[in-house]
């Protein structure tokens, strides 16, 4: 039984960060909107507030120092793959579309995960595994839809997304390993600091403006506690409970949620097929999460 509450308390964790996600792609077109950064400023910045505030948080609490190697070897792997991760995505976003980059970044990621989870033997790719991989990109096809032609900036904007999907895809898996003696809040608040310095000359050089005001500044503090900060220190907790496969799966929820806020909020319009994707897409999700509790079960009592 407490394994099993383990893996639920982990896995709704996932589902919280997940959700919260979704959000990222309302408040990052916002603050794009209103100060006018580039896309790899908007991503350094949302990793600089979400890991400061995370890093004061650690302060306040008193949170012991890492001190040792291992430690600050996964900070140092946080730092850079987070850096990588955000300033590939909106660079694919930049370069070709939304729906292109999500597509490719969050369709991807539970695959390579998968990939890499069997070359390792952490986990085996079985049947309903892939059915489950391959049921929730179906319906993440359909929810996104099929971005049209655009040539080499199109090509090279894939080749962004594909690069973003394994470093979050690697970033998941090591993540679902705890390091003794390092909690999410500081791997997460000193990992996503650094990988803000990483982007700051990139973010420097393609911005050419900013415009501060106050709801610029607001929505800036709003996309570094809610789909940064929070989300990801959720998620990194939950990986350790649920598993970094299951934890790929439910980042699909991001998607999912940013649709329905976009027809919500943003009168965007969601067509039959999309519809229809949303709910193929929420059936992977519901299955990941039962297959799950199952296996943590099974193990308890095998």
């Amino acid at each position: 039984m407490s394994v099993s509450l383990s893996a639920r308390v982990g896995t709704a964790d996932l589902v919280i960060a997940g959700i919260l996600w979704g959000t990222g792609g309302l408040l990052g077109t916002f603050v794009q909107r209103s100060t006018h950064l580039s896309p790899v400023a908007v991503a350094a910045v949302r990793l600089a507030v979400g890991g400061l505030l995370l890093v004061g948080l650690c302060i306040l609490t008193r949170r012991a120092i890492p001190r040792d190697a291992p430690a600050w070897r996964r900070i140092g792997a946080t730092a850079v793959l987070a850096a990588v991760f955000q300033g590939c995505y909106f660079g694919a976003v930049a370069l070709s579309s939304v729906s292109l980059a999500t597509l490719i970044t969050i369709g991807m990621s539970p695959v390579v995960v998968a990939v890499l989870e069997h070359l390792t033997g952490r986990r085996a790719l079985d049947r309903t595994r892939s059915r489950s991989i391959a049921l929730a990109l179906t319906g993440l096809a359909l929810l996104v839809g099929t971005p049209g032609a655009g040539g080499s900036r199109v090509l090279f904007g894939a080749a962004l997304a594909l690069a973003a999907a394994t470093a979050f895809a690697v970033l998941t898996v090591i993540s679902a390993v705890p390091v003794p003696g390092l909690d999410p809040v500081t791997s997460t608040g000193i990992g996503f600091t650094g990988g803000a310095i990483v982007l700051a000359v990139p973010a420097a050089v393609t911005t050419t403006a900013f415009d501060i005001t106050v709801p610029g500044v607001a929505g800036v503090l709003a996309l570094g506690l809610f789909p940064t900060a929070i989300a990801y220190t959720l998620y990194f907790r939950g990986l350790t409970a649920a598993g970094a496969g299951t934890g790929a799966l439910l980042a699909l929820l991001e998607p999912l949620t940013g649709t329905l806020l976009a027809v919500l909020f943003l009168d965007e319009r969601l067509g039959v097929a999309g519809w229809i994707g949303a709910v193929l897409l929420a059936v992977a999700l519901v299955a990941a999460t039962e297959k799950t509790a199952s296996l943590q079960v099974r193990e308890q009592t095998g």
